[in-house]
């Protein structure tokens, strides 16, 4: 996988309004858990179809901002990741890094690797390519996929989720769906027929999501922090009315009444839960996702200001600067056109 910096960039999705907009009628109020899902938000993917031949290795490195999932579709493979012990990936089984951290993964834990960045690619398209490598040996087929969650929505929930998740298709009782989904990313990934990058960028949204969704109903640590705070009765509530409706007045008497407790009883139980007080939630809220409106969006600041909330201008300013550094105008991306272009985040990972 060669992560040029201008693949997520070339097919990165506009945020406009799915933050704000398509939230209020998805998942329905009570439904804690699919509201946490709703927010992992998937701006870009990069897929490489590794065809593998034993004895072979691969290093791959972290991808700051990033997260990594493999698919073996043929075969089977070691993948080692610091702090767990080896596992045995096989058909059916998907493994998700949430955070892209460093990990190998090798034909046998004896064999030999390579840097990934030292091996060469075929580059089918600006998201897609094909990497072929071993020693003649036994092969193995893995889909490897990059995607990258828009980190202002998604950011608390990504960092509560663990360096593995491992799902696997034998082991779930109702796994019709990700054989079913695995079967059809092989083929798409196999065949790239018209229209199959779009379809395998809709699979790569479905098996990280329900990767995480196996994790959160299943996993102790899914009912600590902003996760337990999402599914308690009251606060969960508040925060899911903030979440579909950044622009509202809310106030902490405001969201006391939509959740049925008192003044102060509210406050206490939700800085108790969030670890910080409603007001620095909200205002930090809104402008997580305001500076993603400004990156993907030419609108005025005056019309970006009172989409998030804020009265005026100049007030909408003062917080983003106060915020994050800066100006509201200058968290927008310049104009860029053709091989000028690149992403925000792949900018760090230099071509091969």
């Amino acid at each position: 996988m060669t992560f040029r910096p201008r693949c997520l960039d070339s097919v990165r999705h506009s945020c406009d309004d799915r933050l704000v907009a398509a939230a209020r009628t998805i998942p329905p109020p009570n439904d804690h858990l699919g509201e946490a899902l709703h927010l992992l938000q998937i701006t870009g993917t990069l897929y490489c179809r590794t065809e593998l031949t034993a004895p072979w290795g691969i290093d791959l490195p972290p991808l700051d901002n990033l997260m990594m999932f493999h698919v073996v579709t043929a075969g089977r493979c070691w993948l080692e990741v610091d702090g767990h012990a080896p596992r045995l990936l096989q058909p059916g089984t998907v493994a998700l890094l949430p955070h892209s951290t460093a990990h190998r993964l090798r034909s046998d834990l004896d064999a030999p690797s390579r840097p990934l960045f030292d091996i060469p690619v075929e580059l089918v398209s600006e998201r897609y390519e094909i990497l072929r490598f071993g020693g003649g040996g036994e092969p193995a087929q893995v889909t490897c996929v990059v995607v990258e969650p828009d980190q202002e929505s998604a950011r608390r929930l990504v960092a509560q989720l663990p360096d593995l998740l491992v799902v696997d298709a034998w082991d779930d009782g109702d796994a019709s769906w990700l054989q079913s989904t695995l079967r059809l990313m092989t083929r798409e990934a196999g065949a790239l027929r018209p229209g199959g990058e779009m379809v395998l960028t809709r699979l790569a949204d479905v098996l990280v999501v329900q990767a995480v969704r196996a994790w959160l109903e299943s996993a102790p640590e899914s009912r600590l922090g902003w996760l337990a705070a999402l599914r308690d009765e009251h606060v969960g509530r508040a925060l899911i009315a903030i979440h579909r409706s950044p622009e509202a007045d809310w106030g902490v008497d405001s969201l006391a009444r939509e959740v049925g407790m008192s003044r102060s009883a509210f406050s206490a139980r939700f800085t108790d839960l969030v670890g910080e007080s409603v007001m620095r939630y909200v205002t930090d809220w809104r402008l997580q996702l305001a500076r993603t409106h400004l990156q993907t969006s030419a609108e005025p600041l005056s019309a970006v200001a009172h989409r998030f909330g804020y009265q005026s201008e100049a007030a909408f300013s003062r917080a983003f600067q106060r915020r994050f550094g800066i100006r509201p105008g200058a968290a927008r991306r310049p104009p860029e056109s053709g091989a000028a272009r690149r992403g925000p985040v792949m900018g760090v990972v230099a071509d091969r």
